[in-house]
């Protein structure tokens, strides 16, 4: 299938902007949207991004807080959609500092509407997340969840969701707003994976565990569920990019303002977790067991009907020892 012409010059195909698209999720995504044919552009201020995730001839060194000349460059490049995963990520870091969170999760996702309702593109894929929920009432998860966010982190996108809300009803702004759960995985023949600075995802704490030696720290084996740990929807990251193209697809075909969870509906335990990295490296994972972290719900696992029902995605890496498996190769090549 080809890519979407842009509506208003046909002569061409559509231009998407991907913002924070050197770090992980947004790498990848433009990675397959320029594979699927579409003209692509790439801002990130680089804080936490790597340049070397992107083609050079594709990124532009800036801060979506600047308003200006993201309304310079929406015009010039004659931008079709934006997909928008500029944010800070840290649950712990946005308990130590709030203030960090709301200015450039929220602030920032503000200043880059406003660019674009002036430059006239009103179409944008935003990269939530399942930390709106909190502790959810019901397990798997539904859209239908009220917000109830346990961190800044998560009220900072809150913040944003209903700020889309608002323009959508207002500005005739579309935008589906993406909730998704453990983002996991890599593509290494692209040379592209998982590399947080500090890392927190489990999977790469547990492969750096096996390259060091070092033993990670499993927080708590004492929760109801089978084995005693914490049970999660871990999902390819490539699975998790291509929900994205579904989604800017939805929205250049004249689509409405929609929210959906991208998730597998299968949840993991962390002890499972680390039996499938031994089963798929070989090797045994030095561990240790810490106490609770305060919020960590017993289970997390996302109800992504709506999503393959509306728009036809499904999650063709669901495998964990795939997953696994391709977190490893990258994890071995960026030694």
């Amino acid at each position: 299938m080809p890519p979407f012409r842009c509506p208003l010059h046909s002569e061409c195909v559509a231009t998407i902007l991907v913002t924070g698209g050197a770090g992980y999720i947004g790498s990848h995504t433009r990675y397959f949207l320029e594979k699927r044919g579409y003209s692509v552009l790439v801002v990130d201020n680089l804080s936490r991004g790597y340049k070397e995730a992107v083609p050079a001839e594709q990124l532009r060194v800036l801060d979506t807080r600047d308003g200006g000349r993201m309304e310079q460059l929406l015009r010039d490049e004659r931008v079709d959609a934006v997909i928008h995963f500029a944010a800070y990520i840290s649950v712990g870091e946005s308990t130590q500092a709030p203030e960090l969170y709301f200015e450039n999760n929220a602030s920032g996702s503000l200043s880059l509407f406003e660019a674009m309702l002036r430059a006239g593109v009103k179409r944008l894929v935003f990269s939530s997340t399942a930390a709106v929920y909190g502790i959810p009432q019901t397990v798997p998860i539904t859209e239908n969840e009220p917000y109830a966010p346990i961190n800044p982190y998560g009220e900072s996108k809150v913040m944003v969701e209903k700020m889309l809300e608002w323009l959508d009803r207002y500005r005739e702004f579309r935008s589906i707003r993406l909730r998704y759960f453990n983002a996991c995985g890599a593509e290494p023949e692209a040379g592209l994976g998982e590399r947080h600075d500090p890392e927190t995802h489990l999977i790469p704490l547990i492969l750096r565990a096996i390259q060091t030696g070092e033993p990670v720290t499993f927080f708590g084996n004492d929760y109801p569920t089978p084995d005693g740990t914490c049970i999660r929807d871990y999902i390819h990251v490539s699975d998790l990019a291509e929900a994205h193209i579904h989604a800017v697809e939805h929205l250049l075909r004249g689509g409405q303002s929609e929210v959906f969870n991208v998730g597998t509906g299968t949840g993991h335990s962390v002890k499972e977790v680390m039996e499938a990295v031994e089963r798929v490296t070989g090797k045994k994972v030095p561990h240790e067991i810490g106490p609770r972290r305060e919020g960590d719900p017993p289970v997390l696992v996302a109800d992504s009907q709506k999503l393959q029902a509306a728009l036809g995605w499904r999650p063709a890496r669901a495998d964990l020892d795939r997953i696994v498996s391709d977190a490893w190769q990258f994890a071995q090549r960026a030694r």
